[in-house]
């Protein structure tokens, strides 16, 4: 049997639509100590930030199956926002609370760089002799 891709992406997407189409406000909590996450650090708070997502708020927004980017004011500064989907804890309608949260996600573990290859470094010893 094969393995199916996460759903999170898909829950994101459908409950964020399902709160517009209800003409409320989506919020995204978002875990900001995740990485990729990049959001203003100013307005983090116990390593979580809530994004308001709605489209009266935001421009460009694309949610993705890997992240979901955007565009959006802080201060009156516009800045590009990416949102790893496993960073998110929950979305949610500001007005009501009804949304769905989601259980945290381990980040990736880096890549390990290669060990050196035995070989490769013996064949970069020089033959060469200092001749005085």
């Amino acid at each position: 049997m094969a393995e199916m891709t996460s759903n999170r992406p898909y829950l994101i997407r459908a409950t964020h639509e399902w709160i517009c189409d209800n003409g409320l406000t989506t919020h995204l909590a978002v875990n900001a100590n995740y990485p990729g996450v990049e959001v203003p650090q100013d307005y983090v708070q116990d390593g979580q930030i809530v994004l308001n997502i709605a489209p009266r708020a935001v421009t460009n927004f694309v949610a993705g199956n890997e992240e979901i980017v955007f565009s959006a004011r802080f201060g009156g500064v516009p800045m590009t926002l990416r949102v790893p989907v496993n960073a998110v804890v929950a979305v949610f309608a500001r007005e009501n609370g009804q949304g769905m949260a989601f259980d945290p996600t381990e980040p990736p573990e880096p890549p390990t760089p290669p060990a050196p290859d035995k070989a490769d470094s013996k064949a970069k010893v020089s033959h060469l002799k200092v001749v005085k």
